[in-house]
């Protein structure tokens, strides 16, 4: 008897191990300190975005990055409602990936960039005068994604198509995992949603450069280069000033 209770003992204080819950529905693609980079690459994307659209917009345009998480892409659609999804390429990366974002903003974009106070319009589709405007505004969010990126990978974001229903934007399978990164963008007094959504298997040939140490190490280095500082001294020399 005294036998039974020690391996009784024994046993419970062998399965009484750690473990982490794993759901097999959202399986993890990115470890943490992927996800800690992936953040920072798009914070300095969304600062960046909003200094280019400021200038662009004639008024103060803030991106504050709000949340990023791994989630299944039928997931991340069903939380879209109402938005234009710019879908574009990012070679040398295979694949596609979207920037969403929502109609109340786009309008209030293009009132101001046509001079106007930034009034928004109830409707859920582009004119063709408005849509050439659109991919102005798409353009500067490309440059700052491109500069975003430079410390892990040299990327060339091109539109491929301009959607405004979910169901007709297919850049991964239902199932597969997508980095779904959301911003809040403020337009003087309006503001509204942005989001980015990128697939992992688009991710996947970079993912070992997504490490923290490896992105600061060539955000530094690309900084002190002599060639930087070159550029640097050519762009001020030829500034007009007394």
């Amino acid at each position: 008897s005294g036998g039974t209770v020690s391996s009784l003992t024994k046993r419970s204080q062998r399965s009484a191990v750690a473990y982490e819950v794993y759901d097999f529905r959202r399986p993890d693609k990115f470890s943490k300190e992927q996800l800690r980079t992936l953040q920072m690459l798009h914070e300095t994307f969304g600062r960046l975005a909003g200094t280019n659209l400021s200038g662009l917009l004639r008024t103060n345009v803030s991106i504050d990055l709000i949340s990023l998480e791994q989630v299944p892409y039928e997931e991340y659609l069903r939380s879209i409602s109402s938005s234009v999804f710019t879908i574009f390429s990012i070679p040398p990366l295979s694949g596609q990936a979207a920037i969403e974002m929502e109609f109340d903003l786009i309008f209030t974009m293009i009132d101001k960039l046509l001079g106007g106070p930034g009034r928004t319009v109830k409707r859920q589709n582009l004119t063709d005068i408005e849509e050439p405007l659109f991919h102005q505004i798409v353009g500067k969010m490309f440059l700052a994604l491109k500069s975003a990126w430079e410390g892990v990978v040299i990327v060339n974001p091109t539109v491929e198509e301009i959607e405004t229903s979910s169901q007709f934007v297919q850049i991964a399978p239902p199932s597969d995992i997508v980095v779904s990164i959301l911003f809040e963008v403020r337009v003087g007094e309006a503001h509204g949603a942005l989001s980015l959504c990128i697939p992992y298997m688009v991710l996947k040939p970079i993912t070992a450069k997504l490490s923290a140490q490896k992105w600061f190490a060539a955000t530094s280095n690309r900084k002190q280069t002599a060639a930087h500082r070159s550029a640097l001294t050519h762009q001020l020399s030829s500034a007009p000033v007394d």
